[in-house]
């Protein structure tokens, strides 16, 4: 009997080597493999410069991670002040428990303390909503006051994109089911909008949110242009949170609308107990894209003077001769950084398609 490992193995040399050209091609493509991990390895280890030191990297062949030793406070935080940072980085800690807190809780299997978990998840968003505003802005508690032109780097990041996906889910399923549903008036509504969204590029439509509406709302009622961007975000992303959502309840067999009205249930009781629970778990994968696609996104708000990630780079490096030339390693750091949420985003919608599949006995 094959143990799993030669079955592995028989199966791999069936796929890689079972004619002349496939095994040619297998040989080729191992031999460029080697030679670019040979490559990249000695650029970013063995020849690379892990301190910071200017002179060391100017004379290195490999990367210049001092760099980011010299220069992570800068990347990191922006442009906020320097003997104030522990603040953003306060808040940046609560806030990535509360993440963590609620991707652990989504992806994990019902237990009989079900609701006891998502009650202490519910409580570290309360403590999270209410501390981060406070630590990044201040003005109480003695904290001097930081204007939000000055926020940016990781902090603003991960505030723009939980801020996003939190505000774009809820108003994606008023307009997915407003879309499908029995109202003439709120169809076309939610089509208009849809459409319209999805025809715009986000950056337009941060320019509009940055320098547009301030020009139509009267002195009086200026909005401070972190909140514009924000609901900028939230627009173009519930679009197309609300397709992927509408796609799902489409493709829900019609039997399960006729069992509903069977059992006399209204529209709402049909969506809402029956239709939606389906329809949001099997477009689990399309929403855990959207919601990863919005997280990159957040770069493109450096296109009206919010310097998250990208953009507290090019602050940090731009003044420093240098330290100028080692935007690469930067770049690697930072993509590390959105490699890293998109990879627990996904990891988490793989668990929570696992625990439903195992739900549902599959």
């Amino acid at each position: 009997m094959k143990t799993p490992a030669l079955s592995a193995l028989a199966g791999l040399r069936g796929r890689c080597f079972d004619s002349p050209w496939s095994a040619l091609a297998t040989v080729l493509i191992l031999a460029a493999l080697l030679w670019l991990g040979q490559r990249v390895a000695g650029w970013a280890v063995i020849d690379a410069v892990w301190v910071a030191d200017a002179a060391r990297c100017e004379a290195a062949t490999g990367a210049c991670w001092g760099v980011i030793a010299e220069k992570h406070r800068a990347i990191l935080f922006g442009r906020y002040p320097f003997d104030a940072q522990w603040r953003p980085l306060l808040a940046t800690a609560i806030l990535l428990v509360a993440i963590v807190a609620t991707l652990r809780a989504a992806g994990s299997r019902p237990r009989p303390d079900g609701n006891r978990r998502w009650r202490r998840v519910a409580l570290a968003w309360v403590v999270t909503i209410a501390l981060f505003p406070v630590l990044m802005g201040g003005g109480v508690a003695g904290l001097a006051p930081v204007p939000t032109e000055l926020w940016g780097g990781l902090p603003l990041t991960l505030m723009l994109a939980v801020g996003g996906i939190a505000t774009a889910f809820p108003l994606a399923i008023v307009l997915a089911l407003g879309r499908s549903g029995p109202l003439p008036a709120m169809r076309a509504v939610s089509s208009v909008y849809v459409e319209l969204i999805r025809s715009v590029p986000l950056v337009p439509a941060l320019f509009l949110a940055s320098f547009l509406v301030p020009l139509l709302l009267p002195a009086d009622w200026q909005v401070d242009v972190l909140f514009r961007v924000q609901v900028a975000i939230t627009l173009f992303a519930a679009a197309y949170l609300a397709e992927a959502i509408r796609g799902a309840l489409l493709a829900l067999p019609d039997g399960q609308r006729q069992a509903a009205a069977a059992l006399g249930l209204g529209w709402w009781q049909t969506q809402r107990h029956i239709l939606l629970p389906q329809a949001l778990r099997n477009a689990t994968p399309s929403i855990a894209n959207s919601f990863i696609n919005l997280f990159k996104d957040t770069s493109l708000v450096v296109v009206v003077s919010l310097y998250e990630l990208t953009g507290a780079l090019e602050i940090a490096l731009a003044g420093d001769a240098e330290w100028r030339s080692y935007q690469l390693e930067g770049y690697v750091f930072i993509g590390a950084i959105y490699w890293t949420g998109c990879f627990a985003l996904s990891r988490a919608s793989r668990r929570l398609e696992q625990r439903d599949a195992a739900r549902a006995g599959r």
